[in-house]
């Protein structure tokens, strides 16, 4: 099913990778890391990429011991990476249950004192909650019998002098599912439950690594745009699939790229991350900051990849890629495994800093396990961020199938004359948006330019794409400038609250957070007294969106001057 010139990844040099990846357990910043890039900097040198090996400060959170205590008995337990330490001799206070530690929940609940005892993995949405209610401590039911590893820091990266005040307050830490339901059932039958939870957790700026390797377009010239294809390689425990089965990927990936570099028509940078399990995302985070401007001169598109070749992992139809992205994602997947792609919504995860840049962006975890009854954060099996995340977890065959697969999506970036952008989507589903917006708004504001630009931006779109018939070298340049250029503004309308030069927090967000100033003044109740203070903030929304839809339209017409 691969077509002709999608070369084959060879499955012995892959779990070759695996071998290597399976003997060192990568925390952030650690030694064992540091020797860990060494080895993919020697693989991408000899593939014939320029290397550098960066250092940069980071603000890394390392749990260490925990102890959990009812009544004298200690309870199987961990920390989270970004948990407060608890106080010299630990913290006692009263348990009160929470559920599954929603807003609505800890609104109606009384926890500020007291440890909120949650059902599910740790998140950083409940550390918020929990934290802004005054809760002392959250002690997370875990859904199985296995301990998860999680960061529970809501702050996208390293965090600034504005951003850290919004790091946990709360001690958190988890127990099993059999010890969580016994602590639940006390308090259903009305009695009180003190619990003393302890927790060291080394939290502190340090230097992590950071690879990159180059390899330019045949022409080789300085400033050609490129493909950015990433993904991290610090690890809860040995990590083999999580993200081993992922740098496996990228390695074999880059050599057989490499080989095919007469047919580019744009350049390919790998980069691997540390600080995504310990730092939320600090390493791409750093990067985007760092080199934003040239990732907005040059950068055509950023595939990530994690978690790749697990056993059990079928699914191929629920992978997250931006709207202009959604075609080139499915015809990989289906070419490859006869699926049909889905098109999921990226989540508020995997590495995705350049948002706010205006990159498109496809994939993270790609492959998944089929559905269980068990609630999981993520559908990557029961051993993911677990000490039992090791070589016995990967499927060469599904190591072999999603390394085709990344490999088909990078080809066609690579070597398409005019970059495969299908804003067609986009458009519809802006439009679909901002129908349904303008109906709920009524006469409180009116938003006919924005529809009346989103329809505009569909026509330009159809125009600069009939370039291509030209087929001259020329008028693919200038088309796929302008499709760059536009995509820095339409980009961020899709996935970022609408500022482009800093991270939004790492929360769950709504689709088309830049138009959620817009959405609450259109949810208010009839009447409402704050229907004035909240127009005013909409309508600064929506003159943010007029502006960047000005500004990606101004960017394809010029592509027709």
């Amino acid at each position: 099913m691969i077509e002709a010139g999608t070369p084959s990844p060879d499955t012995d040099r892959l779990m070759a990778h695996i071998r290597e990846f399976a003997r060192r357990v990568k925390l952030s910043g650690t030694p064992e890391e540091l020797e860990s890039f060494q080895y993919l900097r020697s693989e991408m040198k000899s593939y014939g990429y320029r290397t550098e090996l960066v250092s940069h400060d980071a603000f890394i959170s390392l749990p260490g011991r925990a102890k959990v205590e009812v009544n004298g008995v200690s309870l199987r337990c961990i920390t989270h990476s970004m948990s407060a330490s608890s106080p010299t001799g630990g913290l006692m206070a009263a348990l009160v249950h929470v559920g599954e530690g929603t807003e609505a929940e800890f609104s109606r609940l009384d926890v500020a004192g007291k440890i909120a005892l949650v059902e599910g993995i740790a998140t950083e949405e409940v550390a918020a909650l929990a934290s802004a209610a005054g809760a002392l401590g959250q002690l997370h039911i875990s859904p199985t019998e296995h301990l998860y590893e999680m960061c529970v820091s809501p702050v996208w990266g390293s965090p600034s002098q504005y951003t850290r005040a919004q790091l946990p307050t709360t001690v958190v830490c988890t127990i099993s599912h059999d010890d969580g339901d016994q602590l639940r059932r006390h308090l259903t039958a009305g009695r009180e439950v003190r619990v003393r939870m302890e927790a060291e957790v080394d939290t502190n700026w340090r230097k992590t690594p950071l690879l990159v390797a180059d390899l330019g377009p045949p022409t080789d010239q300085d400033d050609a745009p490129f493909v950015m294809f990433s993904g991290h390689h610090d690890t809860w425990h040995f990590g083999v699939m999580d993200n081993g089965g992922a740098n496996a990927t990228m390695l074999e990936a880059a050599r057989l790229l490499a080989a095919q570099r007469s047919e580019w028509k744009r350049g390919l940078r790998v980069c691997f991350w540390s600080g995504h399990s310990h730092g939320r995302y600090s390493g791409s985070a750093w990067y985007a900051d760092e080199y934003f401007d040239e990732l907005d001169r040059r950068c055509v598109a950023h595939v990530n990849v994690d978690s790749t070749g697990a056993k059990g992992a079928t699914v191929l139809t629920n992978s997250g890629v931006t709207d202009e992205l959604k075609s080139v994602a499915a015809e990989a997947i289906e070419a490859v495994s006869g699926q049909k792609h889905a098109g999921r919504r990226h989540g508020r995860a995997a590495d995705q800093s350049f948002w706010g840049v205006g990159i498109p962006s496809m994939f993270g975890s790609l492959s998944h396990q089929p559905p269980s009854p068990v609630k999981m954060l993520t559908a990557l099996g029961w051993w993911w961020h677990t000490p039992h995340d090791t070589i016995d977890h990967i499927d060469p065959e599904n190591l072999t199938r999603d390394t085709r697969i990344v490999l088909r999506v990078l080809q066609r970036l690579l070597k398409s004359p005019v970059l495969p952008y299908d804003y067609a989507a986009y458009t519809v589903a802006l439009g679909d948006q901002l129908m349904k917006l303008s109906e709920q708004l009524a006469d409180r504001l009116d938003i006919g330019r924005l529809i009346a630009a989103t329809r505009e931006l569909e026509q330009l779109l159809i125009s600069v794409l009939d370039m291509q018939a030209a087929s001259s070298v020329e008028a693919a340049d200038r088309v796929n400038a302008a499709l760059m250029r536009a995509s820095r503004w339409l980009v961020p309308l899709n996935y970022t609250s609408g500022e482009r030069f800093h991270h939004d927090p790492a929360l769950p967000n709504v689709p088309w957070p830049s138009l959620a100033g817009m959405w609450e003044l259109a949810q208010l109740p009839a009447g409402s007294a704050d229907v004035a203070f909240y127009t005013v903030h909409a309508r600064q929304t929506r003159n943010r969106v007029a502006h960047a839809l000005r500004e990606a339209n101004t960017a394809l017409k010029a592509a027709l001057d």
